[in-house]
């Protein structure tokens, strides 16, 4: 395959100014979709008060992570044919309209059809930020800027809400959307100054346009299963067996379509790379796990510990000094070694040693064993997300990295949304005391977990040697 550099890469001899400047860029661009989710939580009510009825205003959540994690592949297989820079500044300024329009909505219909339009914007936003970081420096430096990622990840997942409810009380829900416009713009501005064009495909091939269609009704038919399922719908009514059947017809059709299209726009040989295969399935568990702490953390410590809203929020960003500091030394260890493929299997199963233990301090609910259990917890992340993210990077050439994050970002984010519907059934079946019911949550996300750490177990010796060798 053809392919042609359109801008020189910074690599990792480039001047470390420009290159932290870049990265600023990307954090900055990816920031208003990272905080969108979390920061809208706490102005939903405030919103059904205004435009309509609590029972319909979960919408607006459900329609922004099916647009979301439904675009993500196809917005990577762009990246990497037209240039991430160029996909990124248009999908920036698609968050922008769409984060105006929810603004000015003057009834929920208007504001759900924004938010679907933000949600397409937001997986171009996440997906081709990520592949950014390939194309500004080398691989064995991939962790230690992928980690700062991972942090800003959990740091904007904690402070969402206490950014939410300043809006809503002394401004207006309202504004939890246009904030979202300085920033954007901010970026829009850096994006074409500071970040290279990248490399990209000089391909006459069609858009697998039919793929990507079929990709889109699949997860987001199985996505509603698991967001409806015994709460907006019955388990075993006709209309959620009806979504089922569709997402197993979809997903039949995108394999078969995939198998046959000239330029598809998943290429299963990539999903039967050892790599990738591994990468997506432990990213699919881990961030399931994930939800178990952000979800059910705060409301063991504000009904069973007495907290706050806000200082319960303020304990959970503890999490993010383990997150920070495992990062920086796995990224240092990384640049000096090359090698990584153990530390996602450590990290997991810190991950579920830690999820254990706040189950067991779940009945006393004191706050300082929440914090330790938070720590060791975010350390255990920090080894384990985004380093799956730099092993899949490495092992691809260089014009497909986008597709292969992008490929392991949707299962990041349908393990996010499979996380939050069964844990949250689990908690819903354990019914009261809330302490119990958490208890219950946490020894199946330790669970999830600690599968995660087997799973990972399969990472091909391959990894450390492409870290090691591949565009360094």
């Amino acid at each position: 395959m053809m392919t042609t550099i359109t801008h020189a890469l910074p690599r990792s001899d480039a001047r470390p100014t420009s290159l932290r400047v870049a990265f600023a860029v990307l954090v900055l661009a990816m920031l208003p979709a990272v905080l969108d989710q979390t920061v809208l939580a706490t102005a939903l009510p405030t919103i059904a008060g205004e435009l309509g009825s609590l029972g319909d205003i979960s919408h607006l959540v459900t329609v922004y992570v099916l647009a979301s994690t439904a675009s993500t592949p196809l917005w990577g297989k762009l990246g990497d044919r037209h240039g991430r820079r160029a996909l990124l500044g248009g999908s920036l300024s698609l968050f922008l309209v769409a984060s105006a329009a929810c603004g000015v909505a003057q009834n929920l219909d208007q504001l759900i059809v924004a938010r679907g339009i933000q949600g397409l914007a937001a997986g171009g936003l996440m997906s081709l930020a990520m592949a950014s970081v390939g194309d500004l420096v080398a691989p064995r430096e991939r962790a230690r800027w992928q980690g700062r990622i991972a942090t800003v990840f959990a740091g904007a997942a904690v402070a969402g809400p206490l950014i939410g409810g300043l809006l809503v009380e002394h401004a207006s829900w309202r504004w939890v959307f246009y904030v979202n416009l300085p920033v954007g713009l901010l970026a829009l501005a850096g994006l074409w100054r500071y970040l290279p064009a990248g490399t990209r495909e000089q391909d006459p091939r069609p858009l697998d346009l039919l793929g990507a269609g079929l990709l889109a009704v699949a997860s987001a038919s199985a996505l509603l299963v698991l967001s409806w399922g015994g709460e907006t719908l019955a388990w075993g009514s006709a209309e959620l067996l009806g979504l089922a059947a569709l997402a197993v017809v979809a997903g039949v059709g995108f394999a078969v379509r995939e198998r046959r299209a000239a330029d598809p726009v998943v290429p299963l040989a990539m999903l039967a790379t050892p790599t990738v295969r591994v990468a997506a399935a432990g990213l699919f568990l881990v961030t399931a796990s994930l939800f178990a702490v952000i979800v059910f953390v705060p409301v063991l410590l504000q009904v069973s510990a007495g907290l706050s809203p806000t200082n319960a929020g303020l304990l959970l960003a503890t999490m993010t000094i383990g997150i920070t500091g495992a990062t920086t030394v796995a990224g240092r260890r990384i640049a000096r070694s090359g090698r990584l493929r153990r530390l996602p299997v450590l990290g997991a199963s810190v991950m579920a040693a830690a999820l254990a233990g706040l189950a067991l301090a779940a009945p006393a609910a004191s706050p300082w064993l929440v914090v330790a259990g938070l720590m060791v917890f975010g350390a255990g992340f920090g080894l384990t997300s985004q380093l799956l993210v730099v092993a899949v990077q490495n092992g691809v050439e260089r014009t497909r990295i986008g597709v292969a994050t992008s490929t392991t970002a949707f299962f990041r984010a349908f393990g996010g949304a499979s996380g939050a519907a069964g844990l949250g059934a689990v908690f819903a079946a354990a019914g009261r005391p809330v302490a119990d019911a958490v208890q219950s949550t946490m020894f199946v996300a330790a669970a999830v977990a600690a599968l995660a750490a087997i799973v990972m177990v399969a990472l091909p010796a391959d990894v450390d040697r492409d870290t090691a060798v591949r565009g360094g």
